[in-house]
């Protein structure tokens, strides 16, 4: 590893720019780091949401299936009503899995990630700046 200081004790402009180099490489493995965690957990989230969509369309057709039935029951005397209120139910709950499965997805830049190389790009500025005084 460089020495950033001379025989003199004064700093070398070669140690100091390893030394910036060197934390530069390793701010770049942490924010590698974290912004594959934070598509890991966006992916997961994405997951069950998706999953919720297609649960929720599997009951809306399963209530069309229903509803069909339903419609010959519908000729027999009485018991139309019972078809009738099943096939609700299932759209009922197809419609209510599909919106909440809609609003639980996300497509977004991780922003933890973003806001940490911010803040890491203004340290690096500051001692660069500071460093070459």
């Amino acid at each position: 590893m460089q020495s950033t200081v001379d025989g003199n004790g004064s700093a070398t402009s070669r140690g100091l720019i390893a030394s910036v180099v060197g934390d530069a490489q390793r701010l770049v493995a942490l924010e590698v780091a974290l912004a594959k965690q934070e598509l890991k957990e966006l992916a997961v989230a994405n997951a069950i949401a998706a999953g919720l969509l297609v649960f929720g369309a599997l009951l809306a057709l399963l209530g069309v299936l229903v509803a069909v039935p339903s419609m010959v029951v519908w000729l027999v005397p009485w018991h139309w009503q019972a078809a009738a209120v099943w096939a609700g139910a299932y759209v009922l709950l197809a419609v209510l899995l599909i919106m909440v499965g809609r609003a639980r997805l996300r497509f977004q830049v991780p922003p933890r990630t973003l806001e940490s190389l911010k803040e890491n790009k203004e340290w690096a500025l500051r001692r660069v700046r500071s460093k070459s005084k």
